[in-house]
């Protein structure tokens, strides 16, 4: 199985997702490729975020190697599942398929609901930490069983 995490600026919530997707596979032993994306070009190149680096690093998961990277056609071909942290970045995304099978790859990670963007407010971290955690394994548990 390949995943990618796809946020806004790939700063914030995909690398966390990105970093605790990775963790978890490896505890349950599986194989399987994790990365993540931005739909917006502001930080290719960069790290992520320290407040998303020191949240995961509280937790035990490291992020602090990630590089962040745009969003591009190619990557429909090269995962199997796109999991998108808001409805703004389902458009984009989507906006990018080609075709109806492109389209199939793509959804929310929390299925319904979204995960805020922490940016604003340093206070969110941690509970947007909990969100993806919970909805990583939520994922994991849908594709194993």
């Amino acid at each position: 199985m390949k995943i990618l995490m796809v946020c806004l600026g790939n700063i914030c919530r995909s690398p966390l997702a990105e970093g605790i997707m990775q963790h978890l596979v490896k505890e349950e032993g599986l194989n399987w490729t994790i990365d993540s994306a931005g739909t917006g070009s502001w930080h290719v190149g960069e790290g992520p975020d320290r407040r998303s680096t020191r949240a995961a690093l509280n937790r035990g998961v490291d992020i602090s190697k990630q590089v962040c990277r745009q969003f591009k056609t190619g990557d429909f071909d090269n995962f199997d599942l796109i999991l998108v942290m808001d409805r703004n970045n389902l458009s984009d995304v989507v906006a990018k398929a080609r075709n109806a099978n492109d389209i199939e790859k793509v959804r929310l990670l929390l299925t319904d609901k979204e995960v805020p963007d922490p940016y604003y407010d340093d206070n969110q971290f941690a509970p947007v930490y909990d969100l993806i955690e919970n909805g990583c394994r939520n994922v994991i548990r849908e594709l194993t069983t």
